[in-house]
């Protein structure tokens, strides 16, 4: 009988002593998870990795790039791995997330709503929720500018929430990134291959869009390099900023 794919492969040698460097010493739950959202946020650059959604946390790590549904996959093994209680929240988002980098035919073939995923952790009994880890801190400033250069709200990895909109009621760990472009909930799970085996996982591609992505995805991670790049963006005060703060909240 196969034993069904972990991708949160948090008892992976590399997971855990990545997490246990990370973590080092640190004496208490909030300081062990700000410390392992701030590396997988800014150590893991967001990108797109040729396997798309099904690449394991361990394989995230060595390729150093990842985006929303690897990089919270990969958070999730790490808390795993440190005996932080998380959960992957999977949910779909409006394609118009990654507009800017998708583009043309890559872009017109996407599906108008596409899975997405944040992390949940409980601290002191409570479960908060964050996607803050999703976009590095110099991509966040730069793709924050780009928006508002052009007038939108949602692309390039970002979605800017508008004043006093509800992004949800629980709690939050940090600022949100993406959450004002999730359009659907599909619920929590211990392991995102139990997602990827339903049928509401959106992301599944056939084998010609599966080959197109691979041909597309050097080009698009080009797209996410030239914007990460971008010499005359500083960096978002702590007062406008929308997703690089990692300060608990409740």
């Amino acid at each position: 009988m196969t034993m069904p794919t972990i991708f949160a492969d948090f008892d992976d040698v590399l997971v855990r002593n990545t997490a246990n460097r990370i973590v080092g010493d640190a004496d208490d739950a909030k300081e062990k998870f700000d410390r392992l959202l701030s590396y997988v946020r800014d150590d893991i650059k967001f990108g797109f990795p040729a396997r798309g959604d099904l690449t394991k946390a361990s394989e995230t790590i060595r390729l150093g790039l990842g985006q929303c549904n690897t990089k919270a996959t990969l958070l999730l093994a790490l808390c795993k791995a440190t005996d932080i209680p998380a959960r992957i929240h999977l949910s779909l988002i409006s394609k118009e997330i990654q507009r800017g980098f998708f583009t043309g035919l890559a872009y017109r073939l996407m599906p108008r709503e596409i899975s997405h995923s944040w992390l949940e952790i409980e601290i002191d009994g409570e479960w908060k929720r964050t996607d803050s880890f999703i976009n590095d801190t110099e991509l966040q400033a730069s793709s924050e500018r780009e928006l508002q250069q052009r007038g939108w709200t949602t692309g390039f990895s970002v979605a800017l929430a508008s004043p006093g909109q509800d992004c949800g009621t629980c709690s939050t760990f940090g600022m949100f990134q993406q959450m004002a472009a999730v359009t659907g909930d599909h619920g929590v799970y211990d392991e995102p291959a139990e997602y990827f085996q339903t049928a509401l996982y959106e992301n599944r591609p056939g084998p010609i869009k599966l080959l197109l992505y691979r041909i597309c995805v050097s080009a698009i991670n080009r797209r996410v390099e030239a914007m990460r790049a971008r010499t005359d963006t500083p960096l978002p005060s702590r007062d406008t900023q929308s997703g690089t703060s990692v300060s608990f909240n409740t």
